[in-house]
């Protein structure tokens, strides 16, 4: 009986021990950005009960859809991963750093790049097939290696795509248009940034997306030019392009928490690519859908290319307006956008 209850004793001792590794290695959020709104579910659309400031850290509950529940005194709430970095203590960060990921890299001439920028020079070209270790994450990067080489790769840059659809990009034209520029400033956010500025600022991000997936894609206008609507759709039928990605935003300023996002068409063939591209920026972004629609836009209206017309959000709500300064929102909405285009032409 003796040695029941030791044995007892040191099996118990051994559960606490257990326990309290597990409470080791709780997540902890630290949030970026003051006046961070605090929501009752993982979304936009869900109810404000609050907000939340730099600086002010907060146990992890759990993570869903780019969103992250974090717990208050007596309540929990949703923010968005945009704006929390979240931290591990010692003993859980110890115990995954002897644990290594291999990822297969799904596209040739992949960019290794020498810091976690795209500013930062290019120092190898990973080929499909390559398998890499991965090291460490910095932001939207890995910290990679391959064989004797170190540096690092966009995460996005391998995520698993179906063969099909990456090769469905090569060798198309595909035309992007940022909305408004040079003396048409378009809308005005509510941190008083121009739409011209936003809709160009999207549109680099995507055409350098669909370039690295082999697409030509073609800008109709640079950053401060001012291009005639039907000198954009004349871009697109002079170059016999494959598709026209028309960018913009929208504001209704005494509404400031509309929010939303939808896709039109004029020419009732091209109505599968709105449908495609809004599915799946809606997907990514989780904001509202507000639905794909025929829509009489010069742009496209003069377009004899498949073509469509995208209203990304409300700049005029402050909550879109501050996520669309973050360069990792403005990529969910060009993975939505780049899937979207990819699903067409798999069709």
């Amino acid at each position: 009986m003796r040695y029941s209850k030791l044995l007892t004793v040191f099996l118990c001792l051994i559960l606490l021990t257990m326990n309290s590794t597990i409470v080791a290695s709780t997540k902890e959020a630290i949030i970026k950005e003051n006046n961070v709104n605090l929501r009752s579910g993982p979304g936009i659309t869900y109810e404000k009960v609050g907000q939340v400031h730099k600086d002010e850290t907060y146990a992890i509950r759990d993570q869903a859809d780019g969103w992250v529940e974090i717990q208050l005194d007596r309540e929990s709430g949703w923010v968005s991963s945009e704006f929390v970095s979240m931290e591990v203590d010692n003993v859980s960060a110890e115990a995954g750093a002897s644990q290594s990921l291999i990822l297969t890299v799904p596209i040739d001439k992949t960019h290794i790049r020498s810091g976690p920028s795209t500013e930062n020079d290019i120092i190898h070209f990973a080929s499909e097939g390559d398998e890499i270790q991965v090291m460490d994450e910095v932001d939207d990067w890995y910290k990679i290696k391959l064989n004797d080489i170190e540096g690092y790769i966009y995460k996005d840059l391998l995520k698993e795509k179906a063969k099909s659809d990456t090769e469905g990009l090569k060798g198309k034209t595909i035309v992007i248009d940022p909305g408004h520029g040079g003396n048409d400033s378009g809308a005005i956010s509510a941190s008083d940034a121009l739409e011209k500025d936003i809709t160009y600022k999207t549109a680099e991000i995507l055409a350098q997306e669909l370039t690295t997936l082999g697409a030509n894609v073609i800008l109709t206008r640079d950053q401060e030019t001012f291009v005639s609507l039907s000198s954009r759709a004349t871009v697109s039928n002079t170059m016999s392009a494959d598709a026209f990605i028309s960018l913009h935003y929208n504001s209704i300023p005494n509404i400031p928490n509309a929010t939303g996002i939808n896709t039109y068409y004029y020419h009732e063939q091209y109505e599968p690519l709105a449908r495609y591209i809004q599915q799946e920026v809606i997907k990514e972004t989780v904001d509202r859908d507000r639905g794909v629609g025929f829509g009489d836009f010069q742009v496209i209206r003069q377009n004899l290319m498949p073509g469509v017309l995208i209203e990304l959000g409300f700049i005029s709500n402050p909550e879109i307006d501050q996520l669309l300064a973050t360069n990792a929102y403005q990529k969910k909405m060009v993975s939505g956008i780049v899937n979207g285009i990819q699903r067409y032409f798999a069709q």
